[in-house]
């Protein structure tokens, strides 16, 4: 640093100059990326939200199917991490008695206990990855046999607790985004490059499979895959059949774009030389033409991630996607279809929140990593 505050400020700017004219491409996409600065919040974000999604065990707090009949509806029992100005993080205890006119448990949060909770503390035991056992986890009870559990996000109805099922669920709906959206792009790249590359009968069948595709109603197509489900099937089968489905249907847009811009490349001098020194078409099509546009591609992947989510978001709602005992966050926002529901707790309404923060957080980085991924406009 010192020897650079030396310099000279000409000398210094031609040295800036030089470095960025000798740079690698990756370089220069993480130079213009570093100075969008939302972007870069975003990125950080969706790092812990994938932290979260490889290892749900670790960030929760008790079995996400582990049920309580006695302690449904339990409110919020927020994390302090001070307690009279020293580090003591705990929670606040709850009360509950039952209504004698309802026969419901009431539930009220009693600030004369304090429950204290650690970081790092042992808990039920899990794998991590299915792999490696482990029974630590991020937040804990200190003595659970006395002090009981916590709730972060407080109960359902059935008694689950609500923070470990929305750690669990953002595995399941993350998974599901990025699975199907890698499909899609692979899908629509090839047989989109397909089309635009040959051209002929060739393209004349793959539009009118997408036009096809595209002219279809979604909402009673869904409808009528979940009537024609097994009932039978398992969580796997089910998961592994929408994940399938949403990735034949999503690919349609993105292999018209690739099959415009292939129409338009596919003359241009490079490929013709490619073409005349006995390059294959697929070498032509996966090494000449695809990295004429990759920002686009970029931009289209990481757009299409929150579309994913969103899609099996509403259909597991509707029970058109996944179904318990599966965890997403679809199936999570099933618990508050009734306004009686919402009434009595109001914290079912977090896992909206959750699709809501990271389907913004993907937009605002694929923005990102548009811009960054082309450096020289």
């Amino acid at each position: 640093m010192e020897h650079l505050q030396s310099l000279e400020p000409e000398t210094l700017a031609g040295r800036q100059a030089e470095a960025f004219y000798v740079a690698p491409n990756w370089k220069l996409v993480w130079w213009r990326f570093k100075r969008h600065r939302l972007a870069v919040i975003s990125g950080a974000l969706l790092l812990v939200i994938a932290s979260v999604a490889l290892a749900p065990a670790f960030f929760s707090t008790q079995d996400p199917n582990e049920t309580n009949a006695t302690g449904s509806f339990i409110p919020v029992q927020r994390l302090h991490l001070f307690d009279e100005g020293r580090f003591r993080p705990f929670v606040f205890g709850v009360v509950g008695q039952r209504n004698p006119e309802t026969l419901r448990m009431e539930w009220a949060i009693d600030e004369s206990v304090k429950i204290p909770v650690r970081f790092f503390a042992e808990g039920y035991p899990y794998k991590i990855l299915g792999l490696i056992p482990a029974r630590r986890h991020l937040v804990g009870v200190v003595n659970p046999e006395d002090e009981g559990s916590i709730h972060l996000l407080g109960t359902d109805r059935l008694g689950r607790d609500q923070w470990s099922r929305l750690m669990y669920g953002t595995q399941v709906s993350l998974s599901i985004g990025l699975v199907s959206v890698f499909l899609s792009i692979f899908l629509g790249i090839l047989l989109g490059g397909i089309s635009g590359y040959c051209g002929g009968l060739v393209d004349l069948v793959i539009q009118r499979t997408i036009e096809l595709l595209q002219s279809l109603p979604p909402i009673p197509i869904w409808m009528a895959l979940t009537a024609a489900m097994p009932r039978d099937w398992s969580v796997e089968q089910v998961y592994f059949a929408i994940t399938v489905i949403l990735s034949l249907i999503g690919w349609t847009t993105l292999g018209r774009e690739v099959r415009g811009r292939f129409l338009s490349l596919r003359e241009e001098d490079f490929v013709v030389a490619a073409r005349l020194s006995g390059c294959g078409q697929m070498r032509i099509i996966f090494r000449h033409m695809l990295p004429a546009f990759t920002s686009h591609i970029i931009a289209a992947s990481t757009l299409a991630i929150p579309v994913m989510i969103i899609n099996e978001t509403f259909l597991s709602f509707l029970g058109l996607g996944l179904r318990p005992p599966a965890i997403s966050w679809g199936v999570l926002l099933q618990e508050a279809q009734n306004l009686q529901s919402i009434a009595l707790a109001p914290w079912l309404l977090l896992p909206g929140l959750a699709v809501i923060i990271t389907v913004l957080a993907l937009n605002i980085l694929g923005d990102g990593l548009r811009d960054a991924a082309d450096p020289y406009r």
